[in-house]
């Protein structure tokens, strides 16, 4: 029965997507059926057919995005059947999305942060992010979104949300938000924040040429004037603050709720350490008060008697301690100071209420040294030749030596834990040791004859901190070129990502690695379909039908129009694309009702940016593999998005101005 329910099912799903497509190809032909040129009825077709694989995600997007791409270069052998004179798309030109600027841009800035990150720059920067923010989701988006739309005012949006996708990969793996609640908002507002300067976008970079352009067509009674830098100000800044807003109070109804990878993992890796070794240790932060217990007492008089580890201290105004040299059992408590204790949650109660302690909800003293991508429990073997057999943990000063804090010890199928004085008991060959330790620790133990490392499934990154100088230097460099040159962002991108590689920041192997090849290939396979909409004239004859019905409207619903054909064209087609095509339709519009001219060509070189609803955007194509994303999240999260930019657009354009 089970079966047959299953198999109706999924004849039921193929009956709508087959009818969907249906309905999608006949309203395609019935738009279409006024305009002359059989191109435009071809391209409107493939264009829906476009819309409908991504909406109901028949094949994975890229996978789609290759398909229509096959497609059009197919119209050329089929084109004598098809109606038509030739292709939809000169296949001399089929492949230039893999050689266009987006695309080898989006391939620098991805090898730009993987440096950048590879120094333990990002680490700090997340790092600073989570003690101000701490793990709250409502606390962090703020920080974040509002930072990567500063720095995308005067970068392009890509490299700002690139340059930032490592530190959400941080701030996700330190606090245990999944990636997919931080990443969207934070892509959003680095698009939004394209539009807060004029230097923000491409189109609002090349708006000042196409007015001038306009301009030599024009009697000169109706010349406009260009824009300045800041003129877009506070419509940017309310639209980055209508971003934020949406997702501190609708994030939770419309961002997606995929588990964190690496809280998984942790939560295997206790659930095996529970079942093998009986032991349900977690880490805690407590903190030690003015009346405590503990004032003045050692480490060692503290432990074992109460069956906990303590790991790492904090003394306001001085650095963290933990790791090798950092503690060992004449460590003395003081008030204020903050501990890193290991323990199972019931002995920890009963810690904290018989020393008087607090105990905090969370991580934030060592969110960032003792993150589950920094720091955990593990477990090492003692070979036959190693020095410490007949010698106790307490004989070798184990936690101070070597890093490690021994919170079990398995010998003879038995586990003994902390209290049952596993620190005096003279180490055998073939006991495990089951420690909690940084993960640097414990790649160091790797080389160590002394041990042998039983876990191999731990985080092992090779962090380069000696190569911070020169990550920094190509990072200038490329930051630069971009604003103060007119060579083209690609090549001032390609310069700090080659240097990178040149100068051994990264192996070009982890180049390679950086670049995420299902965004490179949804893009380049897209540009295509752009230059198929652009040339045959179906853009065009789409805003003429458009700006047609609403022609003798009042001037606010003209101007909501533009925006929502800048909107519609931005989603297919290359934002500077649609704007060239529509700021001069736009000009003679506006012109026509009497309007200002320069008004509606800023309107379309802003809405150009309204790009949430399908992951064609760069931006949003870049997030989408990291944040584990499907069209129909960004179809939940970016039809709100979409509208509210509309609305708060023209609500100020016409405050304003």
């Amino acid at each position: 029965m089970a079966e047959e329910s299953i198999t109706s099912s999924t004849k039921d799903i193929i009956k709508k997507r087959l009818a969907s497509l249906a309905i999608f190809i006949m309203i395609g032909i019935f738009l279409a059926y006024e305009e002359p040129t059989i191109e435009i009825v071809w391209v409107t077709v493939i264009l829906l057919l476009t819309i409908y694989l991504f909406a109901f995600e028949i094949v994975d997007v890229d996978i789609a995005a290759v398909s229509i791409m096959v497609l059009l270069g197919l119209t050329s052998l089929f084109a004598p059947i098809m109606g038509l004179e030739k292709g939809l798309v000169d296949p001399n030109r089929l492949f230039d999305g893999f050689s266009s600027n987006a695309v080898m841009s989006i391939i620098a800035v991805m090898i730009i942060g993987a440096g950048l990150d590879k120094t333990g720059i990002m680490t700090k920067v997340a790092a600073f992010i989570l003690n101000v923010g701490g793990t709250s989701e409502k606390r962090i988006i703020p920080i974040v979104s509002s930072t990567v739309a500063f720095i995308s005012s005067f970068m392009q949006n890509v490299g700002a949300a690139a340059l930032f996708l490592p530190v959400v990969a941080r701030i996700s793996a330190r606090s245990g938000l999944p990636m997919s609640r931080l990443l969207m908002p934070m892509g959003f507002c680095a698009i939004l924040g394209g539009t807060v300067t004029m230097v923000g976008s491409s189109p609002l970079i090349l708006l000042n040429d196409l007015i001038l352009t306009s301009n030599s067509t024009l009697p000169a009674d109706q010349q406009m004037e260009t824009w300045g830098l800041f003129s877009v100000t506070p419509i940017g800044l309310a639209l980055v603050a209508t971003g934020i807003i949406y997702f501190v109070l609708a994030g939770r109804f419309v961002l997606p709720k995929s588990r964190n990878e690496s809280s998984t993992s942790g939560e295997d890796a206790m659930q095996y350490f529970h079942d093998v070794y009986g032991l349900d240790y977690e880490l805690f932060e407590v903190v030690v008060p003015e009346k405590s217990r503990l004032i003045g007492k050692k480490l060692d008089e503290v432990e074992t008697r109460n069956r906990v580890r303590i790991i790492a201290t904090k003394l306001s105004g001085q650095g963290t301690r933990v790791g090798p040299g950092a503690l060992d059992r004449d460590t003395g408590l003081s008030a204020g100071m903050v501990l890193g204790v290991v323990a199972d949650p019931e002995t920890l109660d009963k810690f904290i209420s018989h020393c008087n302690l607090k105990k905090r909800d969370e991580l934030r003293t060592f969110a960032e040294a003792l993150a589950s991508t920094k720091a955990g429990i593990a477990e090492v073997v003692i070979p036959p030749r190693s020095s410490l057999i007949g010698k106790s943990a307490r004989d070798v000063w184990m936690r101070k030596t070597y890093g490690i804090a021994m919170v079990g010890l398995h010998r003879d199928g038995n586990t003994m834990h902390e209290g049952d004085d596993i620190r005096n008991m003279p180490l055998h060959s073939g006991d495990t040791l089951v420690i909690h330790t940084t993960w640097e620790t414990l790649m160091r133990l790797e080389s160590d004859r002394n041990f042998v490392v039983i876990t191999t499934e731990y985080p092992r990154e090779e962090l380069r901190p000696t190569k911070v100088l020169w990550a920094g230097i190509f990072f200038f460099i490329a930051l630069g070129l971009v604003l103060f040159t007119d060579i083209r962002l690609s090549i001032a991108l390609l310069t700090g990502a080659i240097g990178m590689v040149l100068s051994g920041v990264l192996k070009i192997e982890e180049a390679y690695e950086a670049v995420s090849w299902k965004t490179v290939f949804l893009l380049a396979s897209l540009i295509p379909l752009g230059l198929a909409v652009q040339e045959t004239g179906t853009a065009k004859w789409i805003a003429d039908q458009t700006l047609s019905v609403v022609g003798d409207m009042p001037v606010w619903v003209i101007q909501m129009s533009i925006a929502v054909l800048a909107t519609f064209f931005t989603l297919v087609m290359s934002n500077v694309g649609a704007t060239v095509l529509l700021v001069p339709l736009a000009v003679n519009i506006a012109l026509g009702v009497g309007a200002d001219p320069a008004l509606f060509a800023l309107i379309v070189a802003i809405a150009t940016s309204n790009s949430f609803l399908i992951p064609t955007h760069q931006v949003n194509a870049l997030t989408m593999g990291p944040g584990g994303y499907r069209v129909p999240d960004f179809l939940r999260a970016g039809s709100v998005m979409t509208l509210l930019f509309l609305f708060v657009l023209i609500g100020m354009v016409n405050l304003i101005f």
